[in-house]
């Protein structure tokens, strides 16, 4: 993509209001205006706040939001460039339940108070296989405790990806840690149990995966 076109869309992000753009200082020193008030102040309703981390273009936030319009929807990713489609889409289709955040998700503790959220989704992460890289590893036991202390009790956690290693990795950790497993799943397009959730909503370069033939691994889970 190039900077002429980054620059437009970040200007044009300006203008949704679907669209939050915390600074970082405003988060780290947790005077982001947001915090615990997303359904009163953005949604202005109760209705379940599911998040997606690593949200991309948006294209399950927004698949997920026009699904369930009963829940409110929040995709979080640090380019907003990317998101950027899914929120336009969103404001064009007169979608009230899905919102975009930029921000990293290590700081997601600041952007969502203790409870806050009812599910997160996180969909196709990059998978940082390289034994170095695995404190950015979406599902490390420090991001979930991370997670643990937004969701309410009961909270319900997914991931979606093309990785074995990631899938692997994951189910691993979460059966040796004793959180609880709900569902999994090595290939969910070739196994008739699956959620209807899961196989519904496919994002572009699923799509393209699919063609490769590549599996999509899913996990359901909750974090004890």
């Amino acid at each position: 993509m190039g900077s002429k076109n980054k620059l437009k869309r970040f200007n044009e992000n300006a203008t949704f209001n679907n669209v939050f753009q915390p600074t970082r200082e405003e988060v780290t020193s947790d005077n982001f205006s947001m915090k615990g008030k997303w359904n009163k102040e953005v949604f202005k309703n109760n209705h379940p706040l599911v998040l997606e981390l690593g949200c991309g273009k948006g294209e399950y936030s927004v698949g997920l939001a026009e699904r369930y319009p009963n829940k409110n929807f929040i995709g979080v990713d640090i380019k907003g460039a990317r998101f950027w489609r899914g929120a336009k889409t969103a404001v064009e289709g007169g979608m009230n339940n899905v919102a975009f955040l930029r921000t990293q998700i290590e700081l997601i503790e600041n952007c969502f108070a203790e409870g806050e959220v009812d599910e997160i989704w996180i969909t196709f992460p990059d998978p940082q296989i390289k034994y170095k890289r695995t404190k950015h590893r979406l599902t490390n036991s420090e991001f979930l405790q991370r997670y643990k202390r937004i969701l309410k009790h009961n909270g319900i956690m997914n991931l979606k990806t093309d990785s074995e290693f990631m899938h692997g990795y994951t189910l691993g950790l979460l059966h040796g840690q004793g959180h609880e497993v709900i569902y999994a799943n090595h290939n969910v397009y070739k196994n008739e149990g699956s959620p209807e959730v899961v196989t519904a909503i496919q994002t572009f370069y699923e799509s393209q995966y699919l063609e490769q033939n590549k599996a999509i691994t899913y996990i359901q889970f909750k974090i004890k």
